[in-house]
């Protein structure tokens, strides 16, 4: 079968795209989450353009080969995790912007560009392209497709779903499927587009998306604010929301970040507080704004407020908040990162619920929050050496997810669900719900051949 496989595609494919060296290919056999396994895969390919996409499908499809579509690789859920035997279908030769239209204001792109790149490219004529994960040096759009990731501004700007206006997607089968539309406005039948976002590769495959573009916002600038504990800050969440604000960012990080980060970058952040919270406008009068939600901040308890008065001083705030998820790394090598998302009226009650999780299990949890969309991110750290403290990390992480689900949540806001929330995702959507989705799965995959094990 393997080397059937192998002449087959080559029918199709250059040979620089096929790769079968076992060495090579293991490099592809799984994302950055932990706890997720991964099978071995028989082939890698690399194709450049919709038509030898099409041909890996309908080899796929006529051999009845899995296929595993994959971006960069930076996902945190096992998405895009290998399975024994599969064809890894890597996207990330297709990485052209095809067009950037300042008067309908979308972008074409294929679905290996890099988020950053797309950024910058429409920055220079006076645009944004909104969604921004913290890997977004080395994401790419397919992959913010697959797993409809967020960002840092979503607070402001939404998640991926928001930007998504059309698709071409290669179903199994190999046929081509378009969805949407470049207009600013389309109710024309089912939402297809809106199905493939968040679908992890089940569905089909993305080789083109049309995005939205936003006229380039004004410089934000940031404003920091010190709690005594994370219950204040959160309560001064509330209280910013409440109030009508709109902030372009607002974040969170408990004194277990700010202890990891410091001891990372040398920083000099203030360990001996509970919370620190960062709001960020991006509007015509930045100081107006911050001057207001500082002033809530104290209100809510703050024990300092910084205003940056330039976005140089602003960008070395928001340098700590990107750098907290490696730093927690750091602490033991190996982290598990949670994206519970609650309602904002309960964050307070998440991170308290975190914080006796992490007392109970004897861990180390540091939390670092898009507190002002609810969606927190729990940070497991651990020795993967260890068994017994591997166990009680997953176990942790289980108890995480339950709290989310208990606050009136959902167990994932931006990392998707992948192998590693395959149960949990059966707890939070109902047997009705997951009859429906597995008939939506049948309808476009009725082989299972695309990545299959994941969601269900």
């Amino acid at each position: 079968m393997s080397r059937d496989l192998i002449t087959r595609l080559l029918d199709g494919l250059p040979e620089d795209a096929v790769l079968t060296d076992p060495d090579v290919t293991a490099s592809y056999a799984n994302d950055m989450a932990s706890f997720c396994p991964a099978g071995t895969p028989a082939v890698v390919v690399l194709p450049r353009t919709t038509e030898q996409v099409q041909h890996v499908m309908r080899t796929a499809t006529e051999l009845r080969v899995p296929v595993v579509p994959q971006g960069a690789r930076s996902g945190l859920s096992g998405a895009a995790n290998a399975t024994d035997g599969c064809i890894v279908l890597s996207l990330i030769r297709m990485d052209r912007i095809l067009e950037i239209n300042a008067v309908d204001r979308y972008a074409v792109v294929e679905p290996g560009v890099i988020n950053a790149d797309l950024s910058r490219a429409v920055g220079e004529q006076g645009l944004c392209y909104p969604p921004d994960p913290s890997s977004w040096e080395m994401c790419t759009i397919g992959g913010n497709i697959g797993t409809a990731s967020g960002g840092l501004c979503c607070v402001k700007y939404g998640v991926t779903a928001e930007y998504v206006l059309g698709l071409e997607v290669v179903l199994a089968d190999g046929r081509l499927l378009t969805t949407g539309r470049r207009t600013a406005k389309g109710v024309a039948g089912y939402d297809l587009t809106r199905l493939f976002v968040g679908s992890e590769g089940t569905l089909g495959v993305v080789v083109r998306a049309v995005l939205a573009l936003r006229p380039k916002p004004p410089r934000q600038l940031v404003l920091a604010a010190e709690f005594a504990s994370a219950a204040a800050a959160c309560d001064a969440v509330c209280r910013i929301m409440e109030g009508g604000h709109v902030p372009s960012l607002l974040e969170l990080m408990d004194r277990t970040t700010l202890k990891a980060v410091n001891d990372l970058t040398r920083m000099g952040l203030p360990e001996e507080t509970g919370a620190l919270l960062l709001a960020a406008f991006d509007t015509g009068d930045p100081s107006a704004d911050l001057a207001a939600v500082g002033a809530l901040c104290e209100t809510a308890g703050a024990t300092r407020v910084v205003p940056a008065e330039t976005p140089a001083e602003s960008e070395l705030l928001l340098q700590a908040r990107r750098s907290s998820l490696i730093a927690l790394e750091a602490v033991k090598g190996t982290t598990m990162i949670d994206d519970v998302c609650v309602p904002r009226s309960r964050l307070a009650e998440m991170l308290e619920g975190v914080e006796r999780i992490a007392s109970k299990f004897r861990l180390t949890i540091g939390v670092c929050a898009h507190a002002g969309d609810g969606n927190t991110h729990p940070t497991v750290c651990f020795d993967a050496a260890d068994p017994e403290e591997s166990r009680r990390a997953r176990e942790s992480f289980d108890e995480i997810m339950a709290l989310g689900l208990e606050l009136g949540g959902t167990i994932t806001g931006e990392h998707g669900v992948g192998v590693l929330k395959k149960e949990w995702l059966a707890r939070e959507a109902g047997p009705v719900g997951m009859e429906l989705q597995r008939a939506v799965k049948d309808a476009f995959d009725p082989h299972g051949l695309l990545n299959p094990g994941k969601l269900f």
